[in-house]
């Protein structure tokens, strides 16, 4: 039974909405060999007329009846062969009645004749129109979770494995990409003919299909053909997006021990893509979104991280392909970790260990916000609800720390064997277990226990003293997740072997420290490698403990030949947790200068901003000059801002200048955060004139909305907004992230009419996408401030808005909405929720539901103090006067 939406046992909402039930692979009537279909496509008029054939060798004989997935499909006909076959259809499912019973051996070969007008799901249509004239005509499917049933008939779960073959007839200006190898190209008086063949079996959700006028750029790797295609116009940003591909298949060829398996590697970038890319086979779609421009290229690492994911999933997904939705963070687990390892490749081990820390907070902050699950479950409503920041983050982590545990070399023996033992295949989580086993003789249940079939994680706070008198060093570790009394229970706590290492600093001069991490930071060396590895001339010494940690708190006792410097625990950070360091200042300080691992000196720098004070805001400060690993100098920069103090802000204006635009930009959001004229005029300038990089001007822009706002910065309104309606009619550029800092710097001015009006203007057709819908998320922060009439229409434009059919303007409204203290906004997200065709953003809708239910108690908590305190303050005043009125009879 699911549980109730409130999980009563750790205080978060539960994963298991209303609906929720357990979810299982259907019975198979037998295995399907091989799909083909036959597609002729009336592209103007959005439809298509096809025939899908199956190949199904019968696993029994005797079956009578077969059922397929088939959503919104007009079937014509139905045959075994030449033989038609009765069937019912109830807009679902397609009950096919065979005319002659199953023998084993004997294989049906099943010819559906079928045709789909103005598809919503499955396969999308992309045209121009009277707002959008310069669009691109194409056409595109998207399979994953379960939407292959919406453009053809098919046993629609991983489970079943098929080659696949599509024949399609287009417009001849047109370009057809598919997966596997391109058979046959035939000229047809104004069409032209594409037919592709998958010889490698693989499920239908991978099934694509992508039509466009395209450019097809040419690269290779081992003689396979590796090829992208693009909007013409777009070749030189597809280069410098895509360029690096082939020297990715390499590297993944190596780590998994398996060579890249398909006969060619295609990425398709297409307009209007409902998710960043998708793994189809041979065949990945990208959104065009991710085709950089020389200036985003500068800080922008989204796209490499995103072609390396999906170049991932040709091993783990394609090749190695799950059983059950419930396992998909096999795949997409090791898909985010492959980031991890591609940025360790690339840009060093530091870079890695960050990309890695920010990983494990993307799922932390789901896990402390929206739901806390076991990775491996197989209850939900549908399947698409799995895919969240506990399948792909937490699923990384979790290969990390199997790396950790058995080290490098074991680690990839063990993925080797995992990939060859179950090439072409389906797998579930005991199939990696074992794998695991098989190469490294490790058992490693404990861990996937802990961590993947249970949800959680653990938060230590760990406290250090030292005893001058025994030379003992005494730390205590407590387990705070768990609950206190009876040492707390056991379902709560972590059983983890933990390293903790000691480190003593050695007697280099520290100026000639500070002249090396100088040298490693000049602006040459930066534009070359963003990431520099970690080189202190002062190497610190290690004496290093290993213990085990499973009691909620435990002490430990350490004889040690003089007092250490700082204390490094989980040393090397691979343990999945959260982490509060007790330690005093001294160790603080040594620990953010000294530690080798930059996720330590990070935790240091996180400890010191917790303790304030002059001297951490003196350490942190020294450490923005001093570092020379840039993630670690962002991570500085956003601590120092939490410390009160005005020598904070001097050292944050160091960030402004810093040579690595990341660095900046956290400099610039971190100001943003201290409401005063000084940083007004800090950052002003920058909004005005721009930066390098598209992020820092953007925050830039931002930062002003909401200083403008504040009580503290005075009278800047008028001179704001004028900026800002320059900003949004001159500053087009990549993806509109600049102009979309301007909407979200009008936002913030929440008070402001004038700033609504030109939000709202930004929401209308015709607006560039990104804009658009920066614009229509705008609405719901806006909100907070406006009268009830604005309010009002903003509801009404947020009515208008979820009519619209479009999923990423669908979940724009849902976040706008999210965000508003009126019971309208509910009505209109679950409108929302009850019409979209999209699991997604009906999970969305319902989450933002809860959210609005909450701002609106807490809204009438807030009336009720506020009227308790004007009946009070009332009280009071006529208190007064009759006191006064007393002390003037008695005068």
């Amino acid at each position: 039974m699911p549980k109730s939406y409130l999980d009563t046992e750790n205080g978060r909402k539960s994963f298991e909405l209303p609906g929720a039930r357990p979810h299982y692979n259907p019975d198979r009537p037998g295995q399907v060999e091989h799909i083909f279909l036959d597609l002729t496509l009336d592209i103007p008029n959005k439809r298509y007329q096809s025939t899908c054939e199956i190949h199904l060798n019968p696993v029994r004989s005797g079956i009578e009846s077969l059922t397929l997935d088939a959503v919104n499909l007009t079937i014509q006909s139905v045959k075994v062969g030449t033989t038609p076959q009765e069937f019912d259809y109830d807009g679902e499912h397609l009950y096919i009645r065979l005319h002659q019973p199953t023998e084993v051996g004997r294989v049906i070969q099943l010819a559906i004749a079928y045709r789909v007008e103005n598809p919503q799901r499955g396969i999308y249509f992309i045209a121009p129109d009277n707002h959008y004239p310069h669009k691109p005509t194409q056409v595109w499917t998207q399979g994953e979770d379960e939407d292959s049933r919406f453009w053809f008939p098919c046993f629609d779960y991983p489970g079943q494995l098929a080659t696949s073959e599509i024949r399609v007839r287009v417009p001849k200006r047109f370009i057809a990409i598919s997966n596997g190898e391109l058979v046959k190209t035939e000229a047809e008086g104004d069409d032209k003919i594409y037919h592709w063949l998958q010889k490698e079996v693989h499920p239908t959700y991978l099934m694509t299909l992508a039509v466009g006028d395209f450019a097809e750029l040419r690269d290779e790797w081992n003689g396979k053909p590796v090829t992208y295609y693009v909007e013409k116009g777009k070749e030189q940003e597809a280069r410098l997006s895509l360029g690096k591909t082939p020297r990715m298949i390499e590297f993944f060829s190596q780590k998994f021990g398996y060579p890249y398996p398909y006969p060619k590697y295609a990425q398709v970038c297409v307009d209007d893509f409902i998710f960043g890319g998708m793994e189809n086979t041979s065949t990945t779609l990208l959104t065009d979104r991710c085709l950089l421009d020389e200036r985003a290229s500068l800080d922008n690492r989204g796209t490499e991280s995103l072609v390396a994911h999906e170049l991932a999933h040709q091993w783990f997904g394609d090749l190695v392909v799950i059983k059950h939705w419930s396992h998909a963070w096999i795949k997409e687990g090791m898909a985010s970790y492959s980031e991890v390892l591609w940025t360790e490749q690339e840009y060093g081990a530091e870079a890695a260990a960050y990309y890695r820390l920010n990983e494990a907070r993307n799922y932390l902050e789901e896990d402390a916000s929206r739901y806390r699950r076991p990775i491996v479950t197989h209850i939900y409503r549908e399947a698409i609800e799995l895919y969240d920041r506990h399948l792909y983050e937490k699923g990384a982590c979790v290969y990390h720390m199997i790396r950790a545990e058995l080290g490098d070399d074991l680690f990839f023996n063990a993925i080797a064997t995992f990939v060859n033992d179950n090439a072409h295949k389906t797998v579930e989580t005991i199939d990696l277990l074992r794998a695991i086993e098989t190469a490294t003789g490790r058992n490693l249940l404990f861990l996937f226990d802990q961590f993947v079939f249970r949800g959680g994680h653990p938060d230590y706070k760990v406290a250090y003293s030292w005893d001058g008198d025994s030379n003992l060093a005494k730390l205590t570790i407590t387990q705070t997740q768990a609950k206190d009394g009876n040492n707390g229970s056991r379902n709560d706590l972590f059983d983890l072997k933990i390293p903790v290492a000691f480190g003593y600093v050695g007697g280099e001069k520290r100026e000639e420290r500070r002249e090396e991490r100088r040298a490693a930071r000049t602006p040459s060396t930066l534009n070359s490698q963003f990431s520099m590895p970690y080189s202190s001339p002062l190497t610190p010494h290690l004496k290093s403990f290993t213990l085990r940690v499973r009691e909620r708190e435990q002490s430990f006792y350490f004889p040690l030949e003089k007092k250490p410097d700082f204390i490094s625990f989980d040393a090397g950070n691979h343990i999945l947790k959260t982490v509060t360091l007790d330690y005093p200042v001294p160790e603080l300080k040594a620990q953010l200068q000294h530690d080798p691992d930059p996720l330590s000196r990070i935790f240091a720098a996180e400890a010191l901003a917790k303790k304030g004070g002059l001297e951490a805001v003196k350490a942190l400060s020294e450490a923005l000059k001093q570092e020379a690993f840039w993630g670690v100098r962002v991570e500085v920069v956003k601590n120092l801002a939490k410390v009160k103090l005005d020598q904070a802000f001097t050292g944050l204006l160091a960030g402004l200048e810093d040579a690595d635009a990341r660095v900046r930009r956290a400099a610039v959001e971190a100001l943003a955060d201290i409401k005063t004229v000084d940083s007004y005029k800090a950052l002003k300038p920058l909004a005005e004139k721009g930066d390098a990089s598209y992020y820092v001007e953007a925050a830039a822009i931002r930062a002003l909305g909401s200083l403008t706002a504040s009580s503290l910065v005075e009278n800047k309104e008028e001179k704001t907004l004028k900026l800002l309606k320059s900003v949004l009619k001159e500053r087009q550029g990549w993806n509109e992230v600049v102009r979309a800092g301007a909407i979200a710097a009008l936002s913030q001015m929440k008070t402001s009419e004038n700033a609504l009006n030109l939000i709202l203007d930004y929401t209308e057709p015709g607006t560039p996408q990104a804009l658009r819908l920066a614009a229509v998320r705008a609405l719901g922060t806006i909100s907070s401030g406006q009268t009830n009439v604005n309010v009002e229409r903003i509801l009404d434009r947020l009515s208008e808005l979820s009519r619209e059919p479009f999923f990423l303007t669908q979940v724009a409204v849902a976040s706008a909405l999210g965000q508003m203290e009126t019971p309208r906004a509910i009505g209109i997200l679950q409108a929302l929720a009850d019409q979209t065709p999209d699991g997604r953003v009906r999970r969305i809708a319902e989450e933002a539901v809860q959210k609005v239910q909450k701002n609106i108690g807490s809204d009438k908590a807030v009336k009720q103090l506020r009227e308790e305190l004007d009946q009070l303050k009332k009280e009071n005043q006529e208190l007064r006067s009759r006191l006064e009125n007393l002390e003037a009879k008695t005068k």
